[in-house]
C-alpha cells in the first residue's frame, strides 16, 4: 500500500493510501494500524510530535473520518467543529492510558487574545460540537494545577466539552477536579446526547454536569479527596424527560467516608426552567457518599425541585430513606429509552 505524508507542515499526521482506488481489503496495514483500515483515503495516522488539532482541521468537512492515535501524550487544546460530523478518535495503544490529549487552562486562566479569562466553556481541553462523534480507548485530561496558581480563582478546569448529538464514547477516560465533563447541548431548548460505556471519569466538584442527555453504562466515576465534593450538577432543561443516567456504574472515591454528594442543581443563569435530573440505578456505591443527604441544594435552588432518583443500588453509601427518592419502576430509565429520541438512535451493545 502507497503511503504519503499529509500536510506534514501543519504536523496533521499521515493520511493512509494516496489518490486513487482504495486498496484491497488483504492489503497490510501499517504497524498498529487495525485491519480493515488499510487503503482508506478517510483515515489519518498521527503520532508523538504531530497535532491532533491538525488532524481535525485536516479531514474532509461532512465526510466520515477517522484519526488513528499512536501511544503518546499530545498537548493543546483540540477543537471539533459542527462541520466535522461522523468522526471517529481511536487510540491505539493496549490501555486508554497510552494515548492522554490534555490541556491546562482554568476558568481563571488569562486569556491574551480577550484580556479576560477563558471561563469554563474555554477552559476545555476538547470541545466537541459536531454531531456523531466516537472515541474510543484513549485519555481526555486537564491538568490545571491549582495549588500551583494560588492567584487564580476560578478553578473550573473542563476536560471534556460536548455540545453535539450522538456521541458514543467506549472506554475512554476524563481527567481533572473540578468541572471535568461538561455535557451540554447548543441551546437549552436543544437535545443533544451522549452515551459513555465502560469509561472512567475522575474530579471533585460539579465533575459531571450540564443540560444534555448522558448515559453512563459500566462506567467508573471517582471522586478525588475534596472536602463536600459533588459528582453530578445536572442543569437539564424541563422540557427534556430525560438528563443524567447512571446504570450498572461504580462510584468510588478518595474522599473521606460521607463527604459526597451525588449531586446538585446547577441553574445556570440562574434559569427556572433547568430542572436537572440524575438517575442512579443497579450501582455501587462507595462509602464516600452521604448516604443521610447524597443530594444538597446548590446556592437558593433546593435539591427537591429537581428530578432525582434511584433504584437498587448498593454499598456502604446506598441506603433508603426520605432524603433518597426511590423510583417506582424502573422502566423507562435505561439507556435505549434515554437515547432513543426521534431518530431511534441506539448506540448501546446488547
Amino acid at each position: 500500500m502507497r503511503r504519503r505524508t499529509f500536510l506534514a507542515a501543519t504536523g496533521a499526521g499521515t493520511l493512509l493510501a494516496a489518490a486513487g482506488p482504495a486498496a484491497s481489503a488483504s492489503a497490510a496495514a501499517p504497524a498498529g494500524v487495525p485491519a480493515g483500515f488499510a487503503g482508506r483515503r478517510d483515515v489519518l495516522v498521527v503520532a508523538p510530535g504531530d497535532s491532533v488539532q491538525a488532524a481535525v482541521d485536516a479531514v474532509p468537512a461532512g465526510v466520515a473520518s477517522t484519526i488513528l492515535i499512536r501511544p503518546g501524550t499530545y498537548r493543546g487544546q483540540v477543537v471539533i467543529p459542527a462541520d466535522r460530523p461522523f468522526l471517529t478518535l481511536v487510540g491505539l495503544g493496549r490501555r486508554r492510558s497510552d494515548v492522554v490529549i490534555v490541556d491546562d487552562r482554568a476558568n481563571g486562566t488569562p486569556n491574551p487574545a480577550t484580556g479576560g479569562t477563558w471561563g469554563t466553556s474555554g477552559s476545555a481541553s476538547v470541545t466537541i460540537s459536531a454531531n456523531d462523534v466516537t472515541a474510543r480507548n484513549l485519555t481526555f485530561a486537564n491538568d490545571f494545577d491549582e495549588a500551583a496558581h494560588p492567584e487564580i480563582s476560578g478553578h473550573q478546569a473542563v476536560a471534556v466539552l460536548t455540545r453535539g448529538d450522538r456521541l458514543r464514547f467506549e472506554d475512554v477516560a476524563f481527567l481533572a477536579n473540578q468541572d471535568t465533563l461538561y455535557v451540554n447541548s447548543p441551546a437549552a431548548a436543544t437535545i443533544s446526547r451522549a452515551y459513555f460505556r465502560n469509561c472512567y471519569v475522575e474530579g471533585d466538584v460539579d465533575f459531571i454536569f450540564g443540560r444534555g442527555t448522558a448515559v453512563f453504562d459500566r462506567c467508573h466515576v471517582h471522586s478525588l479527596n475534596r472536602h463536600l465534593g459533588y459528582v453530578t450538577a445536572a442543569s437539564t432543561d424541563i422540557g427534556n424527560p430525560h438528563g443524567q443516567l447512571f446504570t450498572h456504574c461504580r462510584l468510588t472515591g478518595d474522599a473521606p467516608a460521607g463527604t459526597v454528594h451525588l449531586g446538585r442543581p446547577w441553574h445556570p443563569s440562574n434559569d427556572p426552567n433547568a430542572i436537572g435530573q440524575t438517575i442512579i440505578r443497579n450501582s455501587y456505591l462507595g462509602a464516600h457518599v452521604r448516604v443521610d443527604a447524597p443530594w444538597s441544594d446548590f446556592g437558593t435552588w433546593p435539591w427537591t425541585g429537581a428530578r432525582y432518583g434511584e433504584w437498587r443500588n448498593t454499598g456502604p453509601g446506598a441506603a433508603i430513606n426520605p432524603n433518597r427518592p426511590q423510583l417506582t419502576s424502573p422502566d423507562g430509565y435505561d439507556p435505549r429509552t434515554f437515547l432513543a429520541g426521534a431518530d431511534a438512535w441506539n448506540p448501546c451493545n446488547p
